[in-house]
């Protein structure tokens, strides 16, 4: 997959569908717009994905940058998998920012992207002052040269809600992961690689995985999951805990992750772990041997998930 990044001097060879947007998460809503811009490479156009480095908001208002559900490296992979052919992600400057919405289409979206199909949602706006939505769209596509076509947003059958980034971030708030996995269509993930952490899973017999988040990446509450974990390609039970360890101490927060049928070291290995299920919040314990008890506790609550469930290779 091309990937451009840093730049905004750039210039597509082919002729391109695209569909723009912030795309955090990639849920079942993004999905619908990735499946519209796939099918126009029968037509011979490169399926490209447009999005900025930062978030036009956080930037245009001086806030701090809102935790990501995917950070970029985690969006480019997933993107990536689904076929796409190329991913642009377009600094966001201050020139950007007062670029009006007529001049974006005419320089960005026909000059440098040399668009041919632009899919969008409903409700998507750009340009300066937010002025550029549909229906400017629709008025200039003739002379510009491109189809468009405008994708109704996608509903969660069981609340009737519009599948958002937001809604899946008040879901992953209460730890409510089956209810994350159903809006985004995949399992809510973590990667990274492996690190040597303070060995406390080693002294209570339960020797686990760390993992260091990054600090732009949207976690679960801290508490105890049933997770799966991906190790050289293979998936694998697990059972993992988000937080600060204060049974003994006050630790940054971190990923502590214990693998099923798995013994050898990770340090320094590059791995996925998929969250399934909340077990219980995080809590400080009066003892070593009480953690130890509850974690024997945890993990045969996980197994038993996994089991009813039929997750694979564990």
């Amino acid at each position: 997959m091309l990937y451009v990044t840093g730049t905004t001097k750039f210039q597509m060879e082919k002729r391109t569908a695209i569909t723009l947007g912030k795309f955090d998460g990639l849920h079942r809503g993004h999905q619908t717009l990735m499946k519209k811009v796939l099918a126009c490479r029968e037509q011979g156009l490169a399926a490209t994905v447009f999005t900025f480095d930062l978030s036009p908001l956080a930037v245009m208002e001086g806030k701090s940058q809102t935790a990501m559900l995917l950070t970029n490296q985690e969006r480019r992979e997933h993107l990536e998998q689904m076929g796409m052919e190329a991913l642009i992600e377009f600094p966001f400057t201050k020139e950007i920012s007062r670029m009006s919405a007529e001049a974006f289409v005419r320089d960005i979206l026909v000059g440098q992207l040399r668009v041919g199909t632009v899919v969008i949602g409903t409700d998507f706006r750009f340009g300066h002052n937010r002025s550029g939505d549909a229906a400017l769209l629709a008025n200039m596509a003739e002379s510009c040269g491109f189809r468009l076509c405008v994708e109704d947003k996608l509903k969660d059958e069981e609340s009737g809600r519009i599948i958002s980034s937001t809604f899946i971030r008040e879901e992953l708030k209460k730890g409510n992961m089956e209810k994350v996995n159903a809006l985004l269509g995949y399992s809510y993930g973590l990667e990274g690689t492996v690190v040597n952490g303070n060995h406390l899973g080693s002294r209570i017999g339960f020797p686990t995985a760390n993992l260091c988040p990054p600090s732009q990446k949207n976690l679960p509450p801290n508490g105890v999951y049933t997770t799966r974990t991906c190790i050289r390609g293979n998936w694998y039970g697990s059972v993992t805990n988000i937080g600060n360890k204060p049974t003994v101490g006050d630790y940054p927060i971190g990923a502590e992750t214990f693998v099923y049928n798995w013994k050898e070291p990770l340090y320094g290995e590059q791995i996925q772990v998929e969250f399934l299920h909340q077990i219980r919040a995080e809590k400080k314990f009066a003892s070593l041997e009480a953690l130890r008890q509850q974690v024997e506790r945890d993990k045969k609550t996980a197994m038993q998930f996994l089991t009813e469930n039929q997750k694979k290779d564990f």
